[in-house]
């Protein structure tokens, strides 16, 4: 451990200087480094300043966060506390910045962006390379280099004219030249005379330059304002006809304000309208309802095998726009359906020669689930979905249309935005609904764009997606989160934890010497348990199922030869209804109609008139309409009184005066029927063109096998082969468990003491830093046996046997048949090495 009374003089021995607790929050905060476990914390301070990396936590930060690293950005290296909290509250100070800078000063610490004690602060260098202004990539300040880096290519001569014209007089050197000027633009009252001295014109040329960008054009001869501002160093020319305004002048000009709106707490988020908590479970309720009983007709819609896969992957525009006839639905809404089903296992592709997409084995298993756990699992899934049915019908990078169930549609952000805004909603109060305009401004402020920021990001766009999926989904009811939504909300959602976090209050930190308390660390998303996802799914599950409709056992028969369903009916019910009559018309009651077409259909799957009658008194609460029985029986009469079997087709009929109508109908020319014998007719057609030209002549046949028995017709069900759900897309490393923190953490700390550990001199050159010790197999195991009698702790460098070499600090305990057996103070355990994969040992020095 380094002596905390010594300023770290590298961002490795800041990190040697921390604790376990402190390693572990970086670790979570910065997953990426942890894969792999580094060997020691030099390697992983290294790691911690890698571009990617880097990049990474950049985006991760809050806005204010990100500001106080921009301003760190454009301060000096290592710059005071007092000059970075100037930067950002101006020279008129404000105490919501001084109050929360504490705060964003040790998030960008705990992650390793920012080191060093409050006098010397220091930006990691690649952080610092990626927000400090250059002419390629602008400042999110807005502000231009210094006075010493706009100058850097100006001859000495021209450097003593500006001070000259500043009112400095000339000095012995550009060096001095330039401090000159850098002190008089940074000194208040000499800035002011001198802009007090210039033209009205020149100050309005600096206002337009003063919050960014900083550089303009001038002509080869500009105009005097201009000439003016040229001469005393308020513009310096970078380029031919391109000028710009030193950092210190503009900061002077902003009151010393680096940024021109801090923004130092995240905006809230209003209410928009405010509904009666049982209004909303009972509207989200209602819409799960229509949830479940859309998909559940989307798969049997596809139960007999959907559309074609395309050869790119996915479902074509035109199978889209079928299906949202079928569902009675928009597109967009469609494509939100087929991907919420697929992304919860219950339909993918068949996998055959002729691929389809079809149902899942586990459809068969959801549908005997009850209606509220059957919404559990959909919602569930789309919590965790990476998958985005919003996209669509865009374009991907290469031009190509994305489609339903094609690639191109993972977001790995996804699931983390539809978290956030169910939480952002879960912060309300019962039965409130935010504004739309409110949760998107709160979470451009958690997560900003490092650049321009657009209405159009895809974080904005992912979370109006959620919102309008919510509601359609029943997270949601008249826009403000149910109780079965805030109940299911943990069964996805990461839980905040800190480990070390005190039961006890504490204050928040006010000033720079303020160390933040562990529970103030900004909060570290854990994914929950499997265990945790099913108890969250069940209570979900158990607050939606008083909410939901009762299955009806009974329709209500009317005599226009309609039947009503006064609400959802029993599956066993529905299922001979879905078959015995059309759909008219869907909504909070299912209004069927019988059609002969229909009667017909349910005779030839097997059902007889009798069977018929049966069923509507057992299910009819009203008496059966004499217009029904007469349909059915009417049906039932002619139904199979013609029998169509396979010859190339043929007709058959105990009464031979139908046959002789059926030849005189001029509508059968196209069967090209001729009579075999006073019963048969034979047709050139197949048995089911025959079939549908006989039933559209207004006959109702019935088809026969092979051995003359009535072939009984039922859908046949398609499946796929068994089907796991898409796994979504990771959003970068996951974050590590408690036992993968603790063990690396022990790791790291062994190998860093393994790197670190003073060894006694030797006339041999130490090894470089990285390099294992060389020493010959005889000097290594003279040294090992000399351990073991004296007790003594040595240094070695070791190589397994899939080849990675290694540090270890180990005590020899004894040494014999070519092995060392060893306490290893990197594993905290007692191991056996081969004594021909140690490279070499080295003596500890005494302390």
């Amino acid at each position: 451990m380094s002596n905390p009374a010594v300023p770290p003089r590298s961002l490795a021995e800041a990190l040697r200087a921390r604790d376990d607790v402190s390693l572990a929050a970086l670790l979570r905060a910065r997953p990426d480094l942890i894969t792999p476990v580094p060997t020691d914390l030099t390697q992983l301070a290294t790691r911690a300043g890698t571009r990617a990396s880097v990049v990474r936590a950049l985006e991760r930060l809050d806005r204010f966060a990100l500001q106080t690293a921009e301003a760190l950005a454009v301060a000096a290296d290592p710059a005071p506390y007092e000059e970075l909290r100037a930067l950002l509250t101006g020279d008129g100070g404000d105490p919501a910045v001084s109050a929360a800078l504490p705060r964003a000063l040790a998030t960008l610490r705990e992650q390793a962006l920012v080191w060093g004690d409050d006098d010397r602060l220091r930006l990691v260098r690649t952080a610092r390379e990626l927000l400090a202004p250059s002419p390629q990539h602008p400042s999110p300040t807005g502000l231009g280099p210094t006075v010493q880096e706009a100058t850097a290519g100006m001859s000495p001569g021209r450097i003593q004219e500006i001070v000259q014209a500043a009112g400095i007089g000339s000095t012995h050197d550009a060096v001095s030249a330039v401090a000159a000027l850098t002190a008089l633009f940074t000194d208040r009252e000499r800035m002011s005379a001198l802009l007090a001295g210039l033209p009205e014109e020149s100050r309005e040329v600096l206002s337009r330059l003063v919050w960014g960008p900083p550089y303009g054009q001038v002509t080869a001869d500009p105009a005097v304002h201009l000439r003016r501002l040229l001469d005393v160093g308020l513009l310096v020319p970078t380029a031919p006809g391109t000028v710009v305004l030193p950092r210190e002048a503009a900061l002077h000009l902003r009151g010393g304000r680096a940024h021109r709106e801090v923004e130092p707490l995240p905006p809230a988020v209003e209410p928009a309208a405010t509904h009666r908590p049982q209004v909303v479970d009972a509207t989200a309720a209602g819409q799960a309802y229509t949830a479940l009983a859309t998909v559940e007709e989307l798969l049997k819609d596809w139960d007999e095998g959907g559309p074609a896969v395309l050869r790119a992957g996915g479902l074509s525009v035109r199978d889209l726009k079928r299906t949202a006839v079928a569902l009675d639905v928009a597109e967009p809404v469609a494509a939100f359906w087929v991907e919420l089903a697929y992304a919860a296992g219950l339909l993918a592709s068949d996998g055959e020669a002729d691929e389809r997409y079809a149902a899942t084995p586990a459809h068969d298993e959801w549908l005997e689930q009850p209606p509220a756990q059957r919404w559990a699992r959909l919602a569930q899934a789309w919590l965790a979905a990476t998958r985005v049915s919003g996209l669509v019908g865009g374009r991907d990078a290469k031009e190509r249309t994305l489609s339903t169930l094609g690639p191109g549609l993972d977001r790995s952000a996804a699931p983390e935005v539809r978290h956030r805004v169910l939480t952002l909603l879960a912060g309300l109060p019962e039965g409130a609904a935010p504004s739309r305009e409110s949760v998107l401004a709160r979470l451009r402020w958690e997560r900003p764009l490092r650049g321009p920021q657009r209405e159009d990001d895809l974080r904005s766009r992912l979370a109006e997606w959620t919102l309008a999926e919510a509601e359609l989904l029943g997270v949601t009811g008249r826009g403000a989160l149910s109780g079965h939504g805030r109940a299911l909300l943990g069964a996805a959602a990461p839980k905040t934890v800190d480990k070390a976090a005190p039961k006890t209050a504490e204050k928040v930190p006010q000033g720079p010497g303020d160390k933040l308390p562990v529970h103030h660390r900004p909060a570290v998303a854990e994914p929950l348990s499997p265990a945790e996802q099913a108890t969250a799914s069940a209570a979900a599950a158990r607050l939606l199922a008083p909410l939901l409709p009762e299955p009806l056992d009974h329709v209500l028969l009317q005599a226009d030869l309609t039947a009503v369903a006064p609400g959802p009916l029993q599956r066993s019910l529905a299922e001979v209804l879905d078959v015995l009559a059309d759909v008219e018309s869907k909504g909070g009651a299912t209004v069927y109609r019988f059609t002969p077409a229909s009667v017909r259909r349910a005779l030839d799957a097997g059902q007889s008139a009798s069977d018929l009658h049966a069923f509507l008194a057992a299910h009819a609460r009203t008496p059966v309409p004499q217009p029904l029985t007469y349909l059915i029986d009417d049906v039932a009469r002619r139904h199979g009184h013609l029998r169509v079997g396979a010859a190339s087709a043929y007709v058959r009929c105990d009464d031979d005066a139908l046959l002789n109508e059926i030849l005189a109908d001029k509508r059968a020319a196209g069967l090209r029927l001729r009579r075999l014998a006073p019963t048969v007719l034979a047709a050139q057609a197949d048995p089911a063109s025959l079939l549908d030209g006989l039933r559209a002549m207004g006959f109702a046949p019935a088809a026969e096998s092979a051995d003359g028995d009535v072939l009984i017709t039922r859908a046949h069900a398609h499946r796929t082969p068994p089907r796991s759900a898409p796994e979504p897309v990771p959003d970068g490393p996951p974050i590590p468990d408690p036992t993968l923190l603790s063990a690396a953490i022990r790791a790291i700390r062994a190998g860093d003491l393994a790197s670190t550990t003073p060894r006694k001199q030797t006339d041999q050159p130490p090894p470089a830093t990285g390099e294992l010790p060389r020493t010959s197999s005889a000097e290594t195991l003279a040294t090992m046996q000399a351990a073991v009698l004296t007790g003594e702790a040595l240094w070695i460098g070791y190589v397994n046997a899939e080849g990675a070499a290694s540090q270890r600090v180990i005590a020899p305990i004894r040494v014999e048949g070519g092995f060392v057996t060893a306490y290893d103070h990197t594993a905290d355990e007692v191991r056996t090495y081969p004594l021909h994969r140690v490279t070499g040992v080295a003596e500890l020095a005494e302390e």
